[in-house]
């Protein structure tokens, strides 16, 4: 799947675009299942809104248990000062989390896809496990800005190991809020780490450089279908949606199955669905999938 050219460019910058990997029906079905989810669930589920930068003060119960779940989440910014939506419920979701890889077959077909055991295994993945996804609208208008971060903050492992995979199901634009990429920072430190701290959550702080580091940032716009590699250390940023056209995206997240997974990070599931290999596929895409 990957060219030694597109690999050295990865171990060099720590991402990859990938154009053209998603067909056009493909993205057309995930774009329509997740506005389906949207529909039903939020005009009438729990409003948790969703902030990464404030992302202690919104994780609420309703996001941590969310590692084996599909939940809305909402934009901050759809709100106004005294609690009302400014736009429809389904117009105001930020994402649904966190487990559409194994939850939903049209999801779980493009998540377990044989074409990424390749790229896996092409960027030095031995035995990778699909532990996080979502679907992240970043809507018209009100679409938050995702503050400067490492993944590896997040989905933490010992070593360190998670690999972003992040397909454009709608054009990334910068006017929309497309990636930002700091090339070659992923041979930096970890900054921080988000774990749980009792019933709550909170940062630990592992190194005071800021974030993205010296590297002059890149925006990175990609078409529908494209496939970004992101490697866990490299910080990456996307601003807020002003603009009139929304920026559709599915992220999944792998981590190395023999790496340790610690009890106190932020994701966890119960027993009833534990990580799964990308290599053995997904039950449930074979079931009968979406795409």
């Amino acid at each position: 799947m990957l060219t030694g050219a597109q690999v050295a460019a990865y171990a060099r910058d720590g991402y990859l675009a990938v154009p053209d990997f998603l067909a056009p029906r493909t993205c057309a079905a995930l774009i329509d299942r997740a506005e389906q989810i949207a529909a039903e669930q939020a005009p009438t589920g729990p409003r948790s809104r969703f902030s990464t930068t404030e992302q202690a003060r919104s994780s609420d119960a309703w996001f941590l248990g969310s590692g084996d779940q599909l939940r809305c989440f909402f934009e901050a910014d759809a709100f106004t000062p005294d609690g009302a939506l400014r736009v429809a419920p389904e117009r105001a979701v930020n994402k649904i989390g966190h487990a559409l890889h194994d939850l939903d077959p049209g999801f779980a077909e493009v998540s377990y896809d044989p074409r990424l055991v390749e790229i896996a295994a092409a960027i030095g993945m031995r035995a990778p496990l699909a532990v996080q996804s979502m679907a992240i609208f970043k809507q018209p208008g009100v679409g938050g800005e995702v503050a400067w971060h490492q993944d590896a903050t997040f989905l933490y492992t010992e070593p360190l190991s998670v690999v972003g995979f992040w397909f454009a199901l709608e054009d990334a634009t910068r006017d929309n809020g497309c990636l930002w990429v700091a090339p070659g920072e992923q041979r930096g430190p970890l900054r921080r780490r988000f774990r749980r701290e009792g019933d709550g959550v909170g940062f630990a702080l592992l190194d005071a450089a800021a974030l993205p580091g010296p590297t002059e940032p890149v925006a990175l716009p990609v078409r529908a279908g494209t496939l970004v590699l992101l490697h866990g250390l490299l910080p990456h940023w996307s601003g807020a949606n002003r603009s009139p056209r929304r920026r559709l995206a599915y992220s999944l997240h792998c981590v190395e199955a023999d790496a340790v997974y610690p009890a106190d990070n932020w994701l966890q599931r119960g027993p009833q669905l534990p990580f799964r290999r990308l290599a053995a596929g997904s039950p449930l895409a074979r079931a009968g999938a979406l795409v």
